[in-house]
């Protein structure tokens, strides 16, 4: 689902957010990881900046879906990071896909975005699908005593960048 506010069109880069469906974050607030506080970030700066594009993906926990990812919770609870807990399910550390990204982005016309992430992956995968990553722009948000080990986690094993939090390398 793409959400737009303002003419993201034309050739100035657009800024945006790739957000993958969170429903305990999104929708239920929960405080083990940042995925609400950034999906609200990116709003309001949208928001503020009166032009943008939120790319919101169906691809709960980090890709496994629902169920999986309430059952790598439990595995959590039991002393595994999030990228074991993935792991002991069967599953790659991150399984999400970002190609769809380019169709929706070419229907607005956008070739060039700032991009709102900390995940250098997504970087990474825009690029190789064509689209300029004219900026990238941290969204370090809501850390507290439950996430700081998942944050740490992204960090350390998925390459996240969290210098705000940690430094250069956790």
């Amino acid at each position: 689902m793409a959400l737009t506010l303002g003419e993201p069109f034309g050739d100035a880069p657009v800024l945006a957010r790739i957000h993958s469906e969170c429903l305990t974050g999104d929708a239920l607030f929960s405080q083990r990881c940042d995925c609400g506080a950034q999906l609200e970030a990116a709003l309001q700066r949208i928001a503020e900046e009166g032009r943008g594009i939120l790319l919101y993906l169906r691809q709960e926990g980090r890709g496994i879906g629902l169920l999986n990812k309430i059952r790598a919770y439990q595995l959590q609870d039991e002393g595994a990071d999030t990228v074991e807990a993935n792991e002991r399910l069967g599953f790659p550390a991150d399984m999400r896909r970002y190609d769809l990204c380019r169709p929706m982005l070419d229907h607005f016309g956008i070739r060039s975005v700032r991009l709102m992430t900390n995940n250098p992956r997504k970087e990474r995968v825009l690029g190789d699908l064509g689209i300029a990553v004219a900026e990238h722009i941290p969204l370090q948000v809501n850390r507290n005593p439950y996430n700081e080990q998942y944050l740490r986690t992204k960090a350390r094993k998925l390459g996240h960048r969290f210098k705000e939090y940690f430094g250069e390398a956790p």
